[in-house]
C-alpha cells in the first residue's frame, strides 16, 4: 500500500507522473481491472470490489478467478490479497475500519458507471489510462505468474 502526499490525487499532472504501480494502486485500480477483463489474458476472471465502511478510505478493485487474484501488485492468492488489503487499511485507519466485498456488476471502463460508484472514468485522467493499463498488463506473462502464485501460496488454499 502506498500513501500519497496530500493533494496528489487531485492534481492531474502529479497523479499521472506517479510510477505505474503507485498510479494503479491509488485510484486507477478500476481501470487496470477493466482492461484486464476486456483483454482477458486468463479465462474465468471477474472483478471484485472492497468497499470500506462509511467514512473510511480503502476502496479497491481487483480481478480474480475465486482462488488467484491480480491487481497492481501482480498475482497472488485471493485470500492473501484480501488479508493484506484489509489489515493494511485497518492498521492505518481510525479504530473501527471495516469493509464489505462485492462482485463488480458495472462497466469498469465506463465514466458514468465509475462516477456513480465514486471513482473517476478513463476520460477524467490527464492522459489515457486504458493505454497505460494495456502496457502494464503486456509486461506480465499471465499464465506463468498465476501458476507461480498458485504454487508458491498453494498450501494456503
Amino acid at each position: 500500500m502506498y500513501t500519497l502526499k496530500p493533494g496528489i490525487k487531485k492534481d492531474p499532472v502529479r497523479r499521472w507522473a506517479l510510477p505505474d504501480r503507485i498510479f494503479f494502486g491509488n485510484g486507477a485500480c478500476a481501470i487496470l481491472a477493466g482492461v484486464f477483463l476486456k483483454e482477458a489474458p486468463l479465462p474465468g476472471f471477474y472483478a471484485e470490489r472492497i468497499i470500506p465502511g462509511e467514512g473510511f478510505a480503502g476502496n479497491h478493485i481487483f480481478v480474480t478467478d475465486g482462488v488467484v487474484a491480480f491487481d497492481y501488485h501482480g498475482y497472488t492468492l485471493r485470500n492473501r490479497l484480501l488479508t493484506y488489503h484489509t489489515n493494511g487499511w485497518a492498521n492505518r485507519s481510525a479504530e473501527g475500519w471495516n469493509c464489505c466485498l462485492e462482485r463488480v456488476g458495472f462497466d469498469l471502463l465506463d465514466r458514468r458507471d465509475l462516477n456513480d460508484n465514486k471513482m473517476i472514468g478513463p476520460d477524467q485522467y490527464l492522459h489515457d489510462p486504458i493505454a497505460r493499463a494495456r502496457t502494464y498488463l503486456h509486461r506480465v506473462n499471465h499464465a506463468d505468474a498465476s501458476a507461480r502464485a498458485r504454487a508458491k501460496f498453494g498450501s494456503a488454499i
